[in-house]
């Protein structure tokens, strides 16, 4: 049954959907306000801190997923070249590093503007490609921060979509 399924035609608020999602995956979650969760999502490299937040002013759900990273202050220049080179390989959100909570964070706004709803199947593949985003990078990340490797170097071992079956 599609995740869709659940829902009638009616205007469900996208934070509630999120909230089933984590229920659903069995992901531990926190509902912080009305308006916002927080999750934690386990990866293969570890467990990501996931929060969604809507603002209905801009009608944007708003999603940040964090791990904690703490690179010495002289590899920040890399980091940050790195990231501008991670960056062009994504097509739907960003990376960025923000020193002073010493967290790698991706970031993605999804705009509903003019009422427009997102559907459970939406918010999912959302979540997945922060997840599948964090997992393809961190072992770039940690190559460049604790390898001694360039931007350039630390690229070539980012893990790449998989395609079909083994």
């Amino acid at each position: 049954m599609a995740l869709s399924e659940h829902y009638l035609e009616e205007d469900i608020h996208p934070i509630d959907i999120v909230e089933n999602l984590a229920a659903h995956h069995d992901w531990e979650f926190d509902r912080v306000a009305d308006d916002q969760i927080a999750m934690a999502v386990e990866g293969q490299w570890r467990t990501y801190s996931i929060t969604l937040a809507w603002s209905a002013y801009d009608e944007t759900l708003r999603l940040i997923c964090t791990f904690e990273m703490e690179p010495p202050a002289e590899k920040l220049p890399k980091l940050y070249d790195l990231l501008n080179l991670v960056n062009d390989q994504c097509w739907a959100g960003a990376f960025t590093f923000w020193a002073d909570q010493q967290l790698m964070v991706y970031r993605y706004g999804l705009v509903l503007s003019g009422g427009q709803h997102a559907g459970p199947e939406q918010i999912d593949t959302m979540i997945g490609a922060a997840v599948m985003s964090a997992e393809r990078y961190y072992p770039a990340l940690q190559l460049l921060v604790w390898g001694d490797q360039s931007p350039k170097a630390a690229m070539d071992v980012a893990i790449a979509e998989a395609y079909g079956r083994a």
